[in-house]
C-alpha cells in the first residue's frame, strides 16, 4: 500500500493534472449526437477543446456559454438559455451535456434551477434531453471529472428495466482509448453477450471518416442505448473511477456490478475471463486461452529488459494504477509515482509512496530512473534528464494514432511489454544489432537450464 502525500508547492510547474470540465466533456464526446457545453468563459473551452483535438486529431464539438465580466456579476441564466437554443437550432442534438468550470462554480450559478426555469419558459426544448454535472476545475483532476461525468448520466436518462440476461453495461474509464473499448467489447461479446457500453468514445472518436456531419458527436452510446442500460443482467467497470456510475445502476436498476482496477496485466484478465464465463454458462474461448499463453511467452521475452529498471510514472490515478502494477509484475522497481488526485487505487499501488504533484516534481524525483512514464508534457522533462520517455495518457500530441492504441486485455497488455521493452533495447550501447550480448538473465536462465540453452537465439535477444 503506498502512502499519499500532497506537495505543499505555492503553484504548479508543467502541471500533470488536467482539469475536471476536460474530463467531463470527454465522458460527453462518447454519446451519439451529442453536443457537450462548458458553463463558463470562451478561453476555458477553448484551452480544453486544442488539447481534445491535438490528442485525437479529430473535430472535437464542444460549445460554450460564453460567460463575461458582465455575465460573472450578474448571473449566467441568460447565456445557458440563449446557448441551449442556439445549439437545438444549429445542431438538433439528442442530447444537450452540460458541465461548470471554475468561473461559474465561484459565482454560484445554480445550474439546476436554471434549466428548471429554461424548459418551462422554452418548451420548445422538451424534445432535447439535458445533462448537468458540477466540475468545478479548482479542485479535483480530469479523472474526477469524467466520473461525475458518467454519474451524471446515469442519473438522468437511465430508467429502471425489466433484465434481459444476455446485456452487459461496459463503464470504461478515461484512461481506455477507442481501441481499447474494442478489444474490452470484442471479449465480452465472445461470450454471447450484447454490450451496452457507456460512454462510449470509440464509435465517435476512433478516427473514422464520417459519412455526414452533424455538428454534433458522430457516433457513440445513442439514447436509447443509455436508456436500456436499465436492462442490463449486470455491470463491468473499468478503473476506480467507473464505481460511482456503476453503484448509480445498482441504485436505479437493482444492476450487480464488479468494477476491475486494471484490465492490463495476467490476473485482472483471467478474473475478467472467469467471471464472463461464469454468467454466461459458457468455456473460455479457444483463442483467450491463445492469447492468454502468448502472454505468458512475451513477459519471459520481456523482463529481461524491465527486470531491475527504475521507473518514474506521472499519471491519472487509475492509468498509474493499470501500468505500474503490470510493470512491478514484470520485475520494475517503481521509483517515483506522481498522480493528479486521490483515489482508492492509490491504496492498491505496489509503491512506497504516491505524490500528488507536478511534472517538476516528478523530475526532481526522477534523476536515477531509467524510464520516465507520462503524457507528452513530460519532452521537456526527458530532454533535460537525458532519460527515454514513453508517452501514455492525456494529452499525446506529438505521436499519432492515440485512437487505436490498445494496452488492455491479453493482447494489450502484450502491445504495452513489447513497446516499453523496445523502447529499452533502445538504449542498450551497441554498433552492430548482430553484436548485441545476449541479456545476462537470459545466460543464467540457460545456465540454470541447459535444455533452454539450444532454444536461446545466439545473436537476437530475447527468449
Amino acid at each position: 500500500m503506498a502512502d499519499v502525500v500532497e506537495s505543499m508547492k505555492a503553484c504548479a510547474v508543467n502541471p500533470l493534472k488536467m482539469s475536471q470540465p476536460l474530463g467531463a466533456s470527454l465522458a460527453f464526446l462518447g454519446l451519439d449526437a451529442c453536443m457537450p457545453v462548458m458553463h463558463g468563459s470562451q478561453g476555458c473551452t477553448s484551452f480544453g477543446l486544442v488539447l481534445l483535438v491535438r490528442h485525437f486529431r479529430e473535430a472535437i464539438p464542444l460549445q460554450t456559454t460564453a460567460m463575461d465580466e458582465v455575465t460573472a456579476v450578474l448571473g449566467g441564466y441568460e447565456n445557458i438559455e440563449a446557448a441551449l437554443l442556439n445549439i437545438r437550432k444549429r445542431a438538433a442534438p439528442k442530447v444537450i451535456a452540460i458541465c461548470s468550470t471554475g468561473l461559474t462554480e465561484t459565482e454560484g450559478d445554480d445550474v439546476d434551477g436554471y434549466l428548471v426555469t429554461v424548459r418551462k419558459r422554452k418548451p420548445e426544448l422538451n424534445d432535447t434531453e439535458i445533462v448537468y454535472v458540477s466540475t468545478p476545475d479548482y479542485v479535483g483532476a480530469f479523472e474526477d471529472g469524467y466520473r461525475h461525468a458518467i454519474t451524471g448520466i446515469v442519473n438522468a436518462l437511465v430508467k429502471a428495466l425489466p433484465t434481459v440476461a444476455n446485456q452487459v453495461t461496459l463503464l470504461p474509464g478515461s484512461h481506455l482509448s477507442p481501441g481499447d473499448i474494442d478489444e474490452l467489447r470484442e471479449v465480452i461479446e465472445a461470450f454471447g453477450f450484447d454490450v451496452i457500453v457507456l460512454p462510449d468514445i470509440s464509435g465517435s472518436l476512433d478516427g473514422h471518416i464520417a459519412p455526414d456531419w452533424r455538428g454534433t458527436t458522430l457516433g457513440g452510446t445513442t439514447l436509447a442505448e443509455i436508456r436500456a442500460a436499465g436492462a442490463s443482467a449486470f455491470t463491468i467497470g473499468v478503473g476506480e473511477q467507473t464505481r460511482d456510475g456503476a453503484e448509480a445502476l445498482h441504485a436505479i436498476a437493482g444492476t450487480s456490478f464488479e468494477v476491475f482496477g486494471r484490465l492490463t496485466g495476467l490476473e485482472p484478465n483471467d478474473r475478467l475471463l472467469q467471471l464472463l464465463a461464469q454468467r454466461s454458462g459458457r468455456p473460455v474461448p479457444a483463442k483467450y486461452r491463445r492469447q492468454r499463453s502468448q502472454l505468458l511467452d512475451a513477459m519471459l521475452d520481456g523482463h529481461f529488459y524491465t527486470g531491475g529498471i527504475k521507473v518514474a510514472i506521472g499519471a491519472e490515478p487509475d492509468l498509474l494504477f493499470a501500468v505500474g502494477s503490470m510493470l512491478h509484475e514484470m520485475g520494475a522497481q517503481l521509483r517515483c509515482c506522481i498522480s493528479t488526485t486521490r483515489s482508492p487505487a492509490h491504496a492498491l499501488l505496489p509503491a512506497d509512496q504516491v505524490v500528488i504533484g507536478d511534472l517538476e516534481d516528478m523530475e526532481r524525483a526522477a534523476a536515477d530512473c531509467d524510464l520516465l512514464i507520462t503524457h507528452s508534457h513530460g519532452r521537456q522533462m526527458a530532454e533535460h534528464l537525458q532519460k527515454p520517455l514513453f508517452r501514455i495518457g492525456f494529452p499525446v500530441f506529438d505521436r499519432v494514432g492515440n485512437a487505436h492504441r490498445r494496452y488492455v486485455g491479453y493482447r494489450g497488455t502484450m502491445n504495452l511489454i513489447f513497446e516499453i521493452a523496445n523502447l529499452m533495447i533502445e538504449q542498450i550501447p551497441h554498433h552492430d544489432p548482430g553484436d548485441w550480448p545476449l541479456p545476462q538473465a537470459a545466460i543464467d536462465l540457460a545456465a540454470r537450464d541447459p535444455a533452454r540453452e539450444a532454444n536461446i537465439p545466439v545473436v537476437a535477444a530475447g527468449a
